[in-house]
């Protein structure tokens, strides 16, 4: 019976907790506290718990709950029936995915969606560097940051097109870990 409440409980978690985990805390208390399964101050305790384990809030929440209600077995259904919902969804998208990326004007749409993205994502990088006040500082222009930034983009679009090769975004990340340790750090 307990198995049971677990799946039913945790799977009206998976399926009807939208906007995230912080979002769907106040619905597994619901359901924690109407089946009597932790008391309100345990429930906090645990929350606070998985927030500072790997791996998401939810499925967290519901391995600690099913292993204390029932063992082993309980973890392994409230675990899966929380992320029921979102594999079945998942699937659903993959599925109908495959057949829509065929469509010539999906296609286009993708196509022009690509050039957009990187606006965004360029536009929002010039931003955050102007309002941080990298580039000036009390009126006068830094050159460090804008050398290394030149440097950085130079050596990842050199190597893919000089190497015929794409470094990778943690080589990436690793350089400029490194080329700040050295600039700025000595």
């Amino acid at each position: 019976m307990i198995l049971w409440e677990l799946f039913i409980g945790f799977l009206k978690v998976g399926c009807f907790a939208f906007g995230g985990a912080y979002a769907a805390i106040p619905l597994i208390r619901d359901i924690v506290l109407s089946y009597g399964w932790l008391s309100d101050e345990m429930l906090t305790y645990m929350i606070a718990v998985s927030e500072s384990t790997p791996g998401p809030i939810m499925v967290n929440l519901a391995t600690y709950v099913g292993s204390s209600q029932a063992g082993l077995a309980g973890s392994l259904i409230a675990t899966a029936a929380v992320v029921l919902p979102s594999f079945l969804i998942i699937l659903l998208v993959t599925a109908l995915l495959k057949t829509v990326l065929k469509n010539p004007y999906f296609q286009a749409v993708l196509r022009g969606l690509k050039p957009a993205m990187i606006g965004i994502i360029l536009a929002t990088g010039m931003y955050m560097i102007c309002r941080s006040g990298i580039i000036l500082q009390a009126g006068k222009p830094q050159t460090q940051p804008l050398l290394l930034t030149l440097l950085l983009g130079g050596i990842y679009f050199g190597a893919g097109h000089f190497r015929k090769s794409v470094i990778t975004p943690i080589r990436l990340i690793c350089l400029a870990a490194a080329c700040g340790l050295i600039v700025y750090g000595l």
